[in-house]
């Protein structure tokens, strides 16, 4: 009988470690889910910029200087996003994509501003609706990024709870980063108006 007991507890112990082990399985691959989501809004964000410094061109040919730091802001964004889809989660990454994030919301937030000077621009439909699309895709990374920072810090929370810090200790289950934007004033979206 004694054995009995004894056999089950061991049991019961292998089934608890494994559904900890699962479910450090489970939260991994939640907050790198929210990380793809993050991928598809700041593609779509970077796949936007090209038509807007195309549209604005033909009204700043003398303004050059900001549409290339536009582009070479998203140029450095497309890379940023390009070795963080390799490794979700890992600080270095994180912190590469928040910067260079923020490095294109501001040299985008220039060419807006230079925009409003030149009312032909304002007024331009394709202007308008890019600048619409733009506002909008802002507002969707921002929950994504809302969804990553929640999934990670499941997946952290779950790694450092005892008794699953054993078993993440064990299985090389290391902490995720989640992604900040430090500058206050990135962190709302644009204001963007062309009326």
């Amino acid at each position: 009988m004694g054995l009995f007991v004894f056999l089950a507890l061991i049991v019961l112990v292998v089934v608890y470690a494994v559904s900890l082990y699962n479910g450090l399985v489970t939260a991994r691959n939640s907050y790198k889910n929210a990380f793809a989501q993050i991928d598809v809004q700041l593609t779509r964000r970077h796949d936007l910029i090209p038509n807007l410094v195309e549209t604005a061109k033909a009204y700043l040919a003398h303004e050059r200087g900001t549409l290339e730091a536009v582009i070479q802001a998203r140029n450095a964004a497309v890379k940023g996003l390009a070795d963080a889809k390799g490794k979700p989660g890992d600080p270095a990454a994180m912190e590469q994509l928040a910067a260079s994030e923020t490095g294109l919301t501001q040299s985008l937030g220039r060419l807006f501003a230079l925009s409003e000077a030149y009312p032909d621009l304002k007024a331009n439909q394709t202007m308008m609706q890019l600048s619409e699309e733009l506002t909008s895709t802002e507002n969707r990374v921002a929950f994504a990024r809302q969804a990553y920072n929640d999934a990670v810090m499941t997946y952290n929370n779950r790694c450092e709870v005892f008794p699953a810090s054993f078993i993440a200790n064990s299985f090389s289950f290391t902490q995720a980063q989640p992604l900040h934007i430090e500058d206050a004033a990135v962190r709302e979206v644009p204001k963007v108006s062309f009326s």
